[in-house]
């Protein structure tokens, strides 16, 4: 067994509190993506579980083993970094196999384990070859192989692909994927991409200034975010924010923004809003979750349009709704010019609704 424990872990520098309380359970080959913006923590938990930085206070566990105070080298994780990290003087398969001739293990068992790692990585052709005559794809592979020799119970991965150019990070994550599934080993993958982190993870965790803000599998995270920061940090293009408040009128409940624009709060989530009425709230709608235009049943704004960006299977129309900016994604060709305005419709039952003081979920 090999699942990661992190249990109360909090990590300062000096009177600085990078992460406080953290909590955190990897299952046993579990594939774990910690994501969030740049400085909320993730790389400091990815390192304080390789052991390259030291926690303040908690305690870390690799399987059943106390591993808070161990050096690295004792607690077989093998990291990819997000640079290659590759000796550039070696060939591709005396990088793969350093630390195995580091430890002191035979010439034999060294060559069998870097052609085993360069079969399953498409690498035989390129074992004779120098970093610095491969492409960033080939040189991440060989930084994986690396890994994959020292045969770890936790691989762990900061910000692998974030070098490479777009079309070979898709390349990269159908790979690693892949790569998970063969070896059935527990993965911590750390990544600011919150694209990666949906279509790579058995399970997001959405970090935010050193805590975790919400960890779930990733259609969980989409649909059902839990505050404002995960609804806003999840999703291309970003969710769309209106503030208002819920208004009880005639026997039903409507959304009214502070520019007039109303909204039928549907049947189905009356009862779950009915504690927010007279409340400041915050309505939240994704990009994709805009129906057509002109709808006439209390689901349709009036957008402002400032640009729009053809796609190839969809537009996004870019403007404002109510004074807060939106962005819609509509069918290719659709009517819409700058500076002019359109009725577009909302799946009010895909909606989202948030507390404004607190910033979560109303659920």
């Amino acid at each position: 067994m090999a699942h990661v424990e992190i249990e109360n872990v909090s990590k300062a520098y000096g009177p600085y509190k990078i992460i406080e309380g953290l909590d955190l359970n990897v299952a046993d080959e579990e594939f774990v993506v910690l994501v969030g913006p740049s400085g909320c923590g993730k790389t400091t938990t990815l390192r304080m579980i390789a052991g390259l930085e030291a926690v303040t206070s908690g305690t870390i566990r690799i399987g059943n083993r106390d591993v808070t105070q161990l050096r690295p080298g004792l607690r077989n994780c093998a990291m990819v970094f997000q640079n290659y990290a590759l000796y550039p003087h070696m060939t591709v398969g005396e990088n793969i196999g350093y630390g195995m001739k580091v430890r002191g293990e035979s010439r034999a068992s060294i060559e069998k384990a870097v052609n085993d790692v360069a079969r399953v990585l498409d690498l035989e052709q390129y074992l004779q070859r120098r970093p610095k005559q491969l492409s960033g794809g080939q040189r991440q592979r060989v930084a994986i192989g690396r890994a994959i020799v020292r045969s770890p119970d936790v691989f762990l991965f900061d910000e692998p692909l974030s070098n490479l150019d777009a079309k070979l990070r898709i390349e990269m994550r159908t790979e690693i994927k892949a790569l998970h599934r063969r070896l059935a080993k527990t993965i911590v993958y750390v990544t600011h991409d919150q694209v990666e982190a949906m279509t790579m993870a058995d399970r997001v965790v959405v970090m935010n200034r050193g805590r975790i803000e919400q960890a779930a599998d990733p259609i969980t995270i989409y649909e059902k975010p839990s505050n404002l920061f995960v609804a806003g940090f999840m999703g291309a293009p970003s969710m769309n924010f209106i503030d208002g408040e819920i208004i009880a009128r005639d026997g039903a409940l409507t959304f009214t923004a502070p520019s007039g624009t109303a909204l039928r709060v549907p049947k189905s989530r009356e009862a779950t809003y009915a504690g927010s009425v007279g409340r400041p709230v915050v309505l939240g709608v994704r990009p994709d979750h805009v129906l057509r235009q002109g709808a006439p049943d209390g689901s349709s704004v009036r957008l402002l349009v400032k640009d729009v960006e053809p796609l190839g299977p969809h537009t996004l129309v870019i403007g404002t709704v109510a004074g807060f900016a939106f962005t819609a994604q509509m069918p290719v060709g659709v009517a819409a010019e700058p500076d002019y305005v359109i009725d577009v419709a909302l799946d009010l039952e895909r909606t989202h609704l948030f507390d404004r003081a607190s910033g979560m979920a109303v659920c």
